[in-house]
């Protein structure tokens, strides 16, 4: 029904006062699975460097009586390095903007430079799981973990390694081979590889979407099935269809989904096999404001600013699925 004659409505009060609430709803996650995984280091220079060793193969050891030695040449450690990235963020706001009453205080400078720091640490992590080879020089660019990796791999068709060139002191991307659908086989099998090259896997870093190709493992015929009892009285009773651990021959990883990995396609196509004592990230200077930015005129200016890189120390203890949907079934 309409309303009755000289109701007077909302739509036509002056002195309403406004109701906008001062809570701002950032829904922004701020998850970093594997910058958090890995242990913090520091680095004095742009270039770190360190060295990386491994046994022989195993081989027949049979020796004759009374036999005279013989001495065997040493092999020196491999050398290999990264280059530190500069990552910054920055605001300015306005003097009068900064002194007026702003619901929420979003675009106040207390609140700018905690969501700023928020953003470089994903920052940080989208640098981790891009596709990026290493930089030197100026505008330095750190090796992505996608770039070192060259052991433990399974590549669509027509995938290539990249790796880190001795020769150049920089790390090469890999190329991109056909995009497949990511199945156990291949989880199995970049397992297995790991396992014979020394690695010990403990999680695996992927886009939402494979997480949710992970759970239909469990309708496979060699997974075993697991039920929840149904509870006494049928109240409260759940349809279980996740999982966050995968049982294999070859050990047991956690499956973390990565919210930095469905950026985009090339962030998505990969998924990472991690054993954390094998990766840190190493900081030159930490994020932090510098206080030194010069005012220089009605408005207030902030800087958050940190150099760091990536130390892979030994990548035969890392592996990666590469060219896998990663976002959506055909892409």
């Amino acid at each position: 029904m309409a309303a009755l004659a000289n109701t007077f409505q909302t739509t036509s009060a002056k002195g309403n006062r406004e109701q906008l609430s001062d809570v701002v709803s950032r829904i922004t996650p701020e998850d970093t699975p594997i910058y958090s995984l890995i242990e913090k280091g520091t680095t004095k220079g742009v270039h770190p460097e360190w060295e990386t060793d491994e046994l022989a193969a195993p081989s027949a050891n049979i020796k004759t009586e009374g036999d005279e030695y013989t001495f065997g040449a040493i092999t020196p450690p491999a050398r290999l390095g990264n280059y530190t990235q500069i990552l910054r963020k920055d605001w300015i706001i306005s003097a009068t903007q900064e002194a007026v009453e702003n619901a929420g205080n979003a675009e106040k400078r207390k609140y700018q430079k905690l969501k700023k720091g928020v953003e470089i640490r994903k920052d940080v992590e989208f640098a981790i799981v891009d596709t990026n080879a290493s930089v030197g020089g100026a505008t330095r660019e750190f090796g992505s973990l996608n770039t070192w990796i060259t052991s433990n791999v399974s590549r669509g068709a027509t995938g290539a390694n990249g790796g880190f060139n001795s020769g150049t002191g920089l790390t090469v991307a890999p190329t991109d081979g056909t995009q497949r659908a990511f199945t156990k086989p291949i989880l199995d099998s970049i397992m297995q590889q790991g396992y014979q090259n020394g690695a010990n896997f403990r999680h695996v870093s992927v886009s939402p979407y494979v997480k949710s190709v992970f759970v239909t493992f469990m309708s496979d015929s060699n997974v075993a099935p697991f039920r929840y009892a149904v509870s006494k009285g049928g109240e409260r009773n759940t349809i279980v269809a996740t999982a966050d651990y995968y049982e294999g021959p070859f050990g047991t990883v956690m499956i973390h989904p990565n919210r930095v990995q469905a950026t985009g396609a090339q962030q998505a196509r990969n998924a990472f096999f991690i054993d954390p004592d094998m990766l840190s990230f190493l900081w030159l200077r930490k994020i932090q404001e510098d206080k030194e930015v010069a005012k220089t005129g009605d408005a207030d200016k902030g800087v958050l600013i940190g150099e760091g890189t990536l130390k892979v120390h030994n990548e035969k203890g890392l592996g990666v699925a590469a060219d896998i949907f990663g976002l959506t079934a055909a892409s």
